[in-house]
């Protein structure tokens, strides 16, 4: 069990450490807030993280295949990057002093929370990683395997949270109006980019799904 928790939790700090959505926003809250809106995203992010492996462990990735589930959660997934690319381009452009207030604190928490129960990606990733199990000697996984490996990544993203603020809030501690500013522009492209990512990637499988020929059509008479 501790072999496994291991596995688990390591493959947890490769999720986490993967460059994404949710990183572009704690960048974004560290250069205005610091410290504690950086980790409020981190640990936003948590709540979609922990549903999206649940999912994935329980075997139902299967049901984003379809395109009335996966669709309608990929798209809301699109338009709050693109929301956030405008808010961070607008907020580039004007004047503001750092603060880490509770207001600030309850944005970034929500921010960080969208970003994760909108992303589906992330249910297929857990369910991939699930298949690891065989590596260490785990088959056959009981329910047991399933909430150690569960507990392994969780450990893994809660950690990765204070990790993650830290340095980033770290590099951004001295930072001015003018880099801040240009950190903004940066995120905002950053968010546009994923957004457009994304929506390729939906496009793309909708395409592929809708020209696989239905069973009923190529059954041989």
């Amino acid at each position: 069990m501790l072999t496994l928790f291991v596995a688990a939790f390591v493959l947890g700090l490769i999720f986490n450490a993967a460059p994404g959505a949710v990183f572009a926003e704690t960048v974004r809250q560290a250069a205005r807030g610091g410290y504690k809106p950086a980790l409020a995203v981190q640990l936003g992010s948590l709540v979609g993280d922990s549903t999206w492996a649940v999912l994935g462990l329980a075997g139902v990735g299967l049901l984003l295949q379809l395109d009335w589930l996966r669709l309608p959660v990929g798209i809301a997934g699109v338009v709050y990057l693109l929301y956030l690319a405008w808010d961070s381009w607008k907020a580039a452009k004007q004047e503001f002093s750092v603060n880490g207030g509770a207001a600030a604190k309850k944005n970034a928490l929500r921010s960080g929370m969208m970003l994760s129960l909108t992303n589906p990606q992330n249910v297929a990733y857990v369910a991939a990683l699930s298949t690891s199990m065989g590596t260490i000697g785990v088959y056959d996984p009981t329910p047991k395997d399933y909430a150690v490996f569960f507990a392994g990544l969780m450990t893994a993203s809660f950690l990765w949270c204070f990790i993650c603020a830290g340095i980033v809030a770290r590099l951004f501690k001295s930072a001015n109006s003018g880099w801040t500013k240009v950190t903004y522009q940066l995120c905002a492209v950053a968010f546009f980019v994923l957004a457009a990512t994304s929506l390729r990637e939906l496009l793309t499988h909708s395409v592929a799904r809708s020209n696989v020929p239905s069973p009923a059509l190529t059954k041989p008479l």
